[in-house]
């Protein structure tokens, strides 16, 4: 059977140009503000009727920044410490036969007018700035919400969010609507897993075209050095 190729229909736009610091699933930080825009070819506001009845929508995108020659049957998850391998359809690994991402964000509005309109702003994205994507359709509660459902091994997984701390003379020099989604970011612990139990060691989050530089010293994680991206 002939296979019809993908076509990009939009890009997102959020404040990560680099995959560091990237929470590892959507909807973990609902500070996070990102836009979606249509390439020209989609540009219909007819395209979008009834949206605005939905809370949530199911993004299909492109790992564009983790596409890898060959596949391999088994992963390493961050979850399990970088150490521990499973089936690569048993994880949302990024390197997979086709290199498709599914995140689960929040429609916060539709703008219909402007040059690039429509353009949905959403909330609680995890993926990169200029990431592709290649369909959006509605999350139906009734149909995609399963509270019996089981979670294999990360059931097992212990997640702690970390203490931020962040002097008030750097925090000062994020923008104010950009700070309270940074401190969730911070809190995720972006470090790979492999490095959860060390200290000491300085980090760097491109994060809204500044780089935050921090530090881990068990559960508690300290802001050293704000600098804005050239």
């Amino acid at each position: 059977m002939a296979m019809q190729p993908l076509k990009v229909i939009a890009t997102i736009h959020t404040d990560f140009p680099s995959k560091f610091g990237i929470p590892r699933q959507g909807g973990l930080v609902d500070a996070l503000k990102a836009t979606i825009t249509f390439e020209p070819e989609y540009r219909d506001a007819s395209a979008l009727r009834g949206l605005e009845g939905y809370s949530h929508l199911w993004l299909i995108w492109h790992f564009s920044e983790s596409v890898m020659e060959r596949w391999s049957p088994t992963v390493k998850p961050p979850r399990l410490g970088g150490n521990q391998r499973m089936g690569v359809f048993a994880t949302r690994s990024p390197f997979r036969p086709n290199p498709l991402g599914l995140s689960c964000v929040k429609l916060e509005g539709i703008e219909l007018s402007g040059p690039d309109g429509p353009v949905l702003r959403v909330a609680g994205a995890d993926l990169m700035d200029g990431t592709p994507i290649f369909d959006i359709k509605p999350y139906i509660p009734y149909a995609d919400c399963h509270p019996e459902a089981m979670g294999g091994f990360t059931d097992g997984i212990h997640y702690q969010r970390l203490t931020v701390g962040f002097p008030e003379t750097l925090l000062s020099l994020i923008p104010p609507d950009k700070r309270q989604a940074l401190i969730e970011v911070l809190a995720q612990d972006p470090r790979p897993g492999y490095r959860h139990g060390e200290s000491g060691k300085r980090y760097g989050v491109a994060f809204a075209g500044f780089d935050v530089r921090f530090i881990v010293d068990g559960d508690t994680l300290s802001v050293v050095e704000v600098q804005k991206l050239s």
